[in-house]
Order: structure tokens, then C-alpha cells, then sequence
């Protein structure tokens, strides 16, 4: 670690500095053009926020990180994979798509239907590009499980990358959920590339995450001075893509992305359950049913982020694959138990208000 800190460490302090300057710079920007051009978002509504939010804070994040990837093309830098340019193109493309998807949305409100076909689609442009999952490590034997079907590698990156987009977007309920848990599972990479893998060129991608998100993080934390809106998409990509190009990753971000990644699982099967649609947003997510118990946003955000930096950490500390296995089995474990939990209370919350108000209707 201290070698490569001592090649690299210029170039990373670079590569942060300029991604978290650009970011802190850009986002008072898009807060003024938000409100110039009337992307905004109206009080209410499942945040339940008191104030008109600008909606185009996201972008200071989308800039900054394309603009810092880009430069860091020009470092000296060890470049150990022979087709990274054609997966960073990959990256820059989905991106950009689902950046522009996430702009009209805020604009225009769009049905989920466009917005799932454009996620296949940029899921298509991945493949495209080369970014497939194409081996996982097997934790009970530490071999790598090799040669599978080529449909079967390309259907897994397609649920991996459409999973992280919902999932990211999904997150984004209270202030600087959403933008911090990115950071925390960003720098994850980051570490893990960089000094457990050797791989500096993708490591130096997720630094550039890291910055770019950070700088907005810091206008978005509560109280939130503005929203990231639909550019939570382009985070969920960049995320699942950066998990994807450097190998042996994605089991890195199930530790980071658990608490997320199982809230959009159990979502799904509760309205599915219910009868609902799987993709129409309610306050069934954790953040919100925790918000409605009576706890503070900064509470359940810092919650989060302990959570998520715990379990991440486990990753990045030790080389057992069986002990990574035993630890997702216990977050799982613990995480049914606080989701089940949560919905009882909740549940029981809300027959008693039914309750409450017949009472008062009667009397």
C-alpha cells in the first residue's frame, strides 16, 4: 500500500481534488438554473419536504466525474487492462444516457415504462462495451467459476446494472442518503482495486466518484439545500459498472450494498404481495418507515452509513472468502429481522390510526 501511495499519491490527490472541486463549484450552479428554468420539486410528495428543492444537483456530480475520468487518461498511470478504453467508452456512454433520462424525468415526469426500456438499453451498451460479468469466486473452495453461457453472463450484467440504477434511485428518499452511501461504497472500490488488486486505472475511476459526489454531498446532507434528482440513476450505473470492469468487485459492493440492495428485494415482494405495482413508489422503504416511527433524517442517514462502511469494511479486511460468505449470511440475518421489524410496527402504526379515526368519525 505504501508503495503505490508514494507512485500514485500526486495523482490521486489530483484526481479527488479536481472531481471534489469541480462539484463543490457546479453545484450552486444547477441549484440557479433549477429554479430558472422551473426544475423544481413542489413541497410534499413521499419526502415530505417543506420547501421548493431544486432538482438539478445531480449534474454537478455527472460533470464532475466525466470530466475528471477523462483527464485522468492523461496521467502516467499503469494501465494492467488492455481493453479498459474500450469499457471506459462504455461508461462514458451510459452515463451519459442515463444522465439525460434522469433530466427529463425531473423535467417532465416520466412513466416508468421509457425509463426501464433505457435502462436495458444502456445495460445493452455495457455489453456492448465489454463490461460483462463473466466469473465469480466460488467462497467455499477460493476457485473462480469460469465458462458460462454467453446469454447467462449477459442476462447477470443486465439484472446487476438495472438492480444498482433502482437501487441508487430508490435510496434517494432523505438528505444525502443516497449521495453518501455512494461515497462510502466508491471509496470501497477504490481501496480495492487500487491496493489489494493493483489495478490504479480503475481504483483512480471510483476516486473520481468519490470526489465528484462528495462536493455535492455537502449541499445535500440535512438539511438538504438541494435534490440530486433523477441523476440517481447515473450513479447506480457508474456504481454497478465500476463494480464490474476491474474484477472481483461486485462481492464488494453486495457488503456495501446490502442494507439497499435487500430494501429494493423486499420492496419488490411486499407490493408484489400486496397486489401493487412492484414499481410504484410508496413510503414502504426503510428510511421512510424509520422517519415515520420518529426518528431524525440525520439519524437514519448516519444509520446507514455506519452500516453500509461496517459490512464494506469487512471486504476490504480480510482475503477469506468463506468469512465474506459468513458475513453477508449474517447481514441478511439481520437485516430480515429489522425489515420485518419494521413493517410490524409500521403496520401496527397505521391500524391504530385507522382505528383512532373511526372512533372520532363515530363520536
Amino acid at each position: 500500500m505504501s508503495h503505490i501511495l508514494r507512485e500514485y499519491g500526486v495523482e490521486f490527490a489530483l484526481i479527488f481534488g479536481v472531481s471534489f472541486g469541480l462539484s463543490l463549484l457546479l453545484t450552486p450552479l444547477t441549484m440557479r438554473l433549477s429554479y430558472r428554468y422551473g426544475i423544481v420539486k413542489a413541497p410534499g410528495g413521499r419526502r415530505r419536504h417543506t420547501t421548493t428543492m431544486p432538482l438539478l444537483g445531480g449534474w454537478a456530480i455527472v460533470i464532475s466525474f466525466l470530466v475528471t475520468v477523462l483527464i485522468a487518461q492523461f496521467l502516467p498511470i499503469e494501465r494492467t487492462d488492455e481493453k479498459e478504453i474500450i469499457r471506459l467508452t462504455g461508461l462514458i456512454i451510459g452515463s451519459l444516457i442515463m444522465a439525460m433520462v434522469g433530466f427529463f424525468d425531473d423535467k417532465y415526469e416520466l412513466s416508468p415504462l421509457p425509463v426501464y426500456i433505457t435502462q436495458l438499453l444502456v445495460g445493452g451498451i455495457a455489453v456492448f462495451f465489454l463490461i460483462i460479468i463473466e466469473s465469480f469466486n466460488n467462497p467455499l473452495n477460493g476457485q473462480t467459476v469460469t465458462g458460462w453461457p454467453y446469454v447467462v453472463t449477459v442476462t447477470l450484467t443486465l439484472l446487476w446494472l438495472g438492480f444498482m440504477m433502482n437501487t441508487v434511485n430508490w435510496l434517494d428518499g432523505l438528505d444525502g442518503l443516497a449521495g453518501g452511501v455512494t461515497v462510502i461504497a466508491s471509496f470501497m472500490i477504490f481501496y480495492h482495486a487500487t491496493f489489494e488488486l493493483n489495478q490504479v486505472s480503475v481504483g483512480i475511476l471510483a476516486l473520481a466518484l468519490v470526489g465528484a459526489t462528495l462536493g455535492f454531498l455537502i449541499f445535500n446532507f440535512h438539511p438538504a439545500k438541494v435534490f440530486m434528482g433523477g441523476s440517481a440513476w447515473f450513479l447506480g450505473y457508474a456504481l454497478g459498472v465500476l463494480g464490474i470492469i476491474g474484477g472481483a468487485k461486485v462481492a464488494t459492493i453486495l457488503l456495501v450494498m446490502g442494507l439497499p440492495l435487500f430494501d429494493v428485494t423486499w420492496q419488490i415482494m411486499r407490493r408484489l404481495l400486496s397486489g401493487k405495482n412492484p414499481m410504484k413508489g410508496d413510503r414502504g422503504h426503510l428510511h421512510f418507515l424509520l422517519a415515520d416511527m420518529g426518528f431524525d433524517q440525520r439519524t437514519i442517514v448516519i444509520g446507514y452509513y455506519i452500516f453500509c462502511a461496517l459490512f464494506g469494511s469487512i471486504a476490504l479486511i480480510t482475503t477469506s472468502r468463506l468469512f465474506k460468505l459468513i458475513s453477508l449470511l449474517v447481514m441478511l440475518t439481520i437485516l430480515v429481522l429489522v425489515f420485518a421489524i419494521t413493517s410490524w410496527q409500521a403496520t401496527r402504526h397505521q391500524t391504530e390510526e385507522k382505528t383512532s379515526g373511526s372512533t372520532h368519525s363515530q363520536s
